[in-house]
């Protein structure tokens, strides 16, 4: 677009005031810190995850699993029986609190829907494009919208990181207030694929505008693009949380998502969120994990056996 548009159209003009709309939302937090300066907090704040190993903890961070299936071999009786098993949790462990919620492909939300008789566990789905987030608005908005219709509670959606990277901040927040707007009073969790971030600038610029465009909770990866979740971009996302709440009293919540795959990962999570953002984050309302390997190994951590339940 040239910069000397005389027909009138004030499209230029227009996009200057979109663009300091956006870089006045993003100058109205701290500067990021610098990936040395996040290494090393995070490097400090790992070393307390020790402390917080103990069945108490290991109990919540199950209640906090989205147990996910994205498999390109998911189907229709693959989910039946993922949802079952969460079905027989209640029954086999009485005592013990179930996963947060279920994450599938849309296509699957009406199963679990339909099939799922315990209280307090949500259905999620991943939708609008996942997980390259490459596709028509239109089809995000109607693929959303479905979801929802078959019975999705959460909606999970990446980032337009083409979009973000190439600078356009419009187009990235316009997606995402369109996509919450369809959801509603539904959680939109939106994913920024920190591995294709790569800086802590940019990890922390994403979450800001997700959270101004309506995200519920934000959210490290898909698990499809390496590298997935990790101390650092947890770090500073939670940081931006905090910062965010501090401004305007709301509560954003965090998943880190990918590559989650042992109890310690867990643990350093945990740590994260309870040291930058405190213990009213410690509930299942404002911190999730993204995993599915992990509740057979909590499980076994928790009973003192193995356990290969799900």
């Amino acid at each position: 677009m040239s910069n000397n548009c005389n027909c009138g159209c004030g499209e230029h003009h227009h996009h200057v005031e979109e663009e300091s709309k956006y870089n006045f939302v993003l100058n109205d937090f701290a500067p990021a810190q610098s990936d040395a300066e996040v290494e090393s907090a995070v490097k400090e704040l790992v070393k307390k995850a020790d402390v917080y190993n103990t069945p108490d903890v290991k109990k919540f961070l199950f209640n906090c699993i989205d147990l996910t299936t994205l498999k390109c071999t998911d189907s229709e009786e693959s989910v039946l029986k993922f949802t079952e098993k969460v079905n027989e949790f209640d029954e086999k462990y009485p005592d013990l609190p179930n996963v947060a919620a279920i994450c599938v492909y849309p296509n699957f939300a009406n199963i679990v829907s339909s099939s799922l008789e315990v209280e307090n566990v949500g259905i999620a789905c991943v939708s609008a494009g996942f997980p390259s987030s490459q596709t028509f608005q239109e089809i995000k908005v109607a693929e959303t919208a479905m979801a929802i219709h078959e019975g999705a509670t959460e909606i999970d959606i990446v980032l337009s990181v083409g979009k973000f990277i190439a600078g356009d901040y419009e187009g990235v927040c316009d997606e995402i207030q369109e996509l919450k707007s369809v959801c509603g009073e539904k959680h939109l969790k939106v994913i920024l694929e920190t591995g294709a971030l790569k800086t802590a600038k940019n990890i922390k610029k994403a979450s800001i505008l997700s959270i101004y465009s309506g995200a519920d909770f934000i959210k490290t990866s898909t698990g499809k693009e390496s590298p997935a979740a990790t101390p650092e971009a947890a770090y500073v996302m939670c940081s931006t949380i905090k910062e965010y709440y501090a401004k305007t009293g709301n509560k954003i919540g965090f998943k880190p998502a990918g590559g989650i795959n042992t109890v310690n990962d867990a643990l350093v999570y945990y740590t994260i969120v309870k040291e930058v953002l405190g213990d009213e984050w410690l509930t299942n309302e404002l911190f999730r994990l993204g995993t599915s390997r992990l509740a057979n190994l909590l499980l076994s951590d928790i009973l003192d056996e193995e356990v290969k339940f799900f």
